[in-house]
């Protein structure tokens, strides 16, 4: 067994994280994640109201009784969302870990620590993780460059950013952008951090809730099929490279555009229709680099239970075994 900081802190078995994911994010693969011992977010703003998170966090509840959380994501959005309404939303309903993404999460950690919650704030780089300890965040996940949805401006690769990272905070710490197998739980350990968070990964097994050709499609994959849009407008996303992200892609290109010019295409309403009906050129829709490792179509406990026997195996004879032949060779 492989027990960290991060799961003793939360109160889960394996050191494995699946964020928060818009569309994706829902009672059906949550609950299949916390059954299989790691930690599960439903996403909070794949609800259209506060009351209807009221009643998904109630629905994960009847598949589970392990520990799962909400993600609440604030970030510029084409329709004002009430944010405050969604925290309280998850303080009435008695969740107990929250995962924070996008702007300062500090507004609301009054309200949450009152009520016992602890924070997971998502950050894209080493200052905004020193500011989240700072201002008393329970725990970060760090983004490199390589994850899916938002990876900040920075452009730095997990490999720097991690270890940057571990240098200057002390609070636990989830890898997250890159991450999909044993390998990289491994790295991650070694790196400086506690676990790993998967996103794209926790996409292709049978309990998310889309369409089984954008499953497929992440299967078919390699590591060059994802595009960065919004780079022009300073709010960089990595999504699957479709016609659709192409198309964004063109129109910034032109070096002029605004929100207005693109937002027809980049509307979460069809990129939500798009997951659901398979249409995988119907819309923009994220998924990180690591969909060049996704081979297969698990559910969320074969997933989970063969990453962790994988990385019991690479630690006990992999990295051990080099040990032991330098000691034979010296």
């Amino acid at each position: 067994m492989i027990h960290t900081r991060f799961t003793n802190t939360f109160g889960i078995e394996h050191p494995i994280v699946q964020g928060g994911m818009q569309h994706v994010g829902i009672a059906e693969l949550v609950s299949a994640v916390a059954n299989a011992g790691a930690l599960g977010f439903l996403t909070a703003l794949t609800q259209p109201t506060p009351e209807a998170l009221t009643a998904e966090i109630a629905r994960t509840r009847e598949m589970t009784d392990k520990p799962f959380g909400v993600n609440l994501t604030i970030l510029p959005t084409l329709k004002p969302v009430p944010y405050q309404d969604y925290a309280q939303a998850i303080v009435e309903s008695g969740i107990k870990i929250v995962e924070t993404a996008g702007n300062n999460p500090q507004p609301f950690l009054p309200g949450f620590q009152a009520a016992g919650i602890k924070v997971i704030h998502k950050c894209t780089s080493v200052r905004h993780a020193v500011k989240a300890e700072a201002i008393g965040c329970d725990a970060i996940s760090i983004d490199g460059f390589e994850c899916a949805g938002h990876p900040g401006e920075d452009d730095i690769p997990g490999l720097v950013l991690i270890p940057c990272a571990a240098d200057k905070i002390s609070i636990p710490m989830i890898a997250s952008g890159g991450f999909g197998d044993a390998r990289g739980l491994v790295a991650a350990l070694a790196l400086g951090a506690d676990g790993m968070n998967m996103g794209t990964r926790f996409m292709a097994t049978r309990e998310a809730p889309i369409h089984d050709n954008i499953k497929q499609q992440l299967v078919d994959a390699t590591e060059r099929d994802t595009a960065l849009i919004f780079r022009t407008l300073k709010n960089t996303a990595r999504v699957f490279r479709n016609q659709v992200a192409d198309e964004v892609r063109s129109i910034e290109a032109g070096g002029d555009a605004t929100i207005d010019d693109i937002k027809h295409l980049v509307a979460g309403e069809r990129g939500r229709a798009a997951l659901h009906a398979g249409e995988t050129n119907g819309g923009i829709w994220s998924a990180g680099m690591v969909a060049g490792l996704i081979q297969d179509i698990p559910t969320c406990q074969e997933l989970v239970t063969r990453i962790m026997t994988e990385a019991e195996t690479l630690i006990d004879r992999r990295l051990s075994g080099m040990r032991l032949e330098l000691a034979n060779a010296s």
